[in-house]
């Protein structure tokens, strides 16, 4: 009976041509994960010859599934139809996708597993090309919805896209001289060429572009992404992973010699002795430099890859950091708000005590003239009478002050995602800055002088973001003296023969080691972590700068102090007008 019930129920499970489904038979409970994958994209993902999924992905993923202890079911078929059935939902997770900016709007990108190197093929009588640009006009075959058919239609490929169903089909395209070109993935293009024994084919350009080779959810899918990242992470940390990468993409395997070229061969006897000898050398120097390639090839990957988890622990590093200021930002803004409300009070209530005052001061006088002298507040009427009235302008001018340091924080915290630029004051940038930082210069200094050119032209730019890099830029000033009675100087001027607005700092503080001036910009280098340095600021100056298309440079004398030029180049219309 239960082998009856079993026949029936595989009867009635529909099958998808170009799809294979595995780990489960019968139904897909909710607590199975379906992850999608291409049906053939050897050996990261393909289906072998016994109908069944195979190749680095799924191995990686059966190694993740049993670690986590969740079920998965494999579903093999066309890239384009696969990432597809990701968004409509039958399929919850691609097991290898290249990471790029277009394709975050469309997923969520696990940590990359692997780092995927692409090369340009061509037939071995073709004409010779030593980079991408020099295959446009031609025809070249691409995989369709592959990342590369993204990356050539984004940059507008100037040449003829031959879209292919498989990177084989672009290859066998290719080999039977249908196209001038094709562009695959190095590791499945060098695996497909044995497989299909394409022998008239090699690789011309071997990196015309690296990716981060990823898992992906649908967007929001945070839950099951982050278990796929911990599988992933145990996997790296007890080895499994380095095993399953060293299975199917290290080196390839050298071709086994037939036995009937062998046979043929040494059938062949009155070859001369030293053209056998002669061909087994040819061969030999081709045979090592066949290894060569594909080692340097191998070097490269592990290189990149090691390179990429570094960038990626820094960019984690930058993102813990980030979040914390953007959390400062919201906290001033929320502090900037409380101290607006009484302020507001103060401005409209002062106003109305000068009035009140004005209208008294009449009588006050007339009942002066009358009875002499009186105490108000307990001063005499004779020294208030003239004091009032300062009291009420320096209250008001401080209530304005208040006002326009809130403001100035405000939008200095205020978050710029968009980046606008135009022209701006440099001179009104800088003066707010000033302000913003003002109670730490007095603090740092006794003397602190700024000098400006007058009559400057308009610069090109984010004001915003250029206020960020002078508050920097002060900081770092005040940061630097040792004590009060150092200096620091701020001057702006129009360098007219490199058109160009100027800003020193100078500051007369510790200066800084020659070994320090060139690592001052490296994200996170500081000197000052004991007293709460992140080595950001200067990072981020440094970048906002080079966005500008403007420099920053460093002079410094340990003992005697440093000398910071910011130099922001002027819009062609304004260096006519000047």
């Amino acid at each position: 009976m239960t082998a009856l019930f079993l026949l029936l129920a595989l009867l009635l499970v529909p099958f998808h041509a170009g799809s294979v489904v595995a780990e489960t038979l019968l139904s897909h409970p909710k607590n199975v994960i379906v992850v999608g994958g291409d049906r053939d994209y050897p050996p990261y993902e393909f289906i072998d010859r016994d109908g069944n999924p195979s190749g680095y992905n799924v191995e990686l993923t059966r190694a993740i599934a049993n670690v986590m202890g969740m079920k998965v079911e494999f579903r093999l078929g066309g890239w384009s139809e696969m990432r597809t059935a990701l968004q409509n939902g039958t399929v919850d997770v691609l097991q290898g996708i290249s990471y790029s900016d277009e394709r975050v709007n469309e997923v969520d990108f696990s940590l990359p597993h692997t780092i995927v190197n692409h090369a340009v093929f061509a037939r071995r009588d073709s004409p010779m090309i030593n980079s991408l640009k020099e295959a446009e006009g031609k025809s070249v075959a691409v995989h369709r919805g592959g990342i590369m058919h993204d990356l050539l239609a984004r940059k507008g490929f100037a040449g003829n896209l031959v879209l292919t169903d498989t990177p084989a089909d672009a290859l066998r395209l290719l080999a039977a001289g249908k196209c001038d070109y094709a562009i695959v993935a190095i590791v499945p293009g060098m695996y497909l060429i044995r497989e299909l024994k394409l022998t008239n084919l090699l690789p011309v350009v071997r990196n015309v572009a690296t990716y981060r080779y990823c898992y992906a959810v649908k967007k929001g899918n945070k839950e099951l992404l982050s278990r796929f990242d911990e599988g992933l992470a145990i996997l790296k940390q007890t080895g499994q992973h380095q095993a399953i990468y060293e299975k199917w993409l290290g080196v390839l395997e050298p071709e086994r010699v037939d036995w009937r070229t062998i046979v043929k061969y040494g059938a062949v006897v009155v070859i001369p002795l030293v053209l056998l000898l002669g061909g087994f050398a040819l061969w030999s120097r081709t045979l090592h430099r066949q290894v060569a390639l594909r080692t340097a090839d191998l070097t490269r990957e592990i290189a990149e890859r090691r390179h990429a988890e570094e960038e990626l622990l820094l960019n984690q590093q930058q993102l813990v950091q980030a979040d914390k200021m953007a959390a400062l930002g919201v906290l001033v803004s929320g502090v900037a708000h409380e101290i607006n409300n009484p302020t507001g009070l103060i401005l409209l209530d002062i106003p109305i005590l000068k009035r009140a005052h004005r209208d008294t001061a009449p009588i006050l006088e007339e009942h002066f003239r009358q009875g002499g002298d009186f105490p108000i507040g307990g001063v005499p009427y004779t020294e208030m009478r003239d004091e009032i009235p300062r009291i009420h302008d320096e209250m008001l001018e401080g209530a304005h002050r208040i006002k326009r340091i809130v403001n100035d924080l405000k939008d200095f915290a205020r978050r710029d995602d968009t980046g606008d630029k135009g022209t701006m004051d440099f001179t009104a940038v800088v003066k707010t800055a000033i302000r913003l930082v003002d109670p730490t210069i007095r603090k740092a200094t006794n003397s602190f002088t700024a000098a400006c050119e007058e009559g400057l032209p308009q610069v090109w730019g984010n004001a915003q973001r250029i206020e960020q890099v002078v508050v920097n830029l002060l900081l770092n000033a005040c940061q630097a003296l040792p004590d009060t009675a150092r200096k620091i100087a701020l001057d702006i001027r129009h360098d007219r023969e490199q058109g160009q607005v100027v800003l020193q700092v100078r500051d007369e503080g510790v200066g800084i080691d020659p070994e320090h001036l060139s690592r001052l910009t490296d994200p996170f280098f500081t000197t000052k972590r004991d007293s709460g340095g992140t080595g950001l600021g200067l990072s981020v100056s440094a970048g906002i700068v080079k966005e500008h298309g403007g420099t920053l440079t460093f002079e410094s004398e340990v003992g005697k102090g440093t000398t910071v030029t910011l130099m922001l180049p002027i819009p062609r219309n304004e260096q006519s007008d000047t």
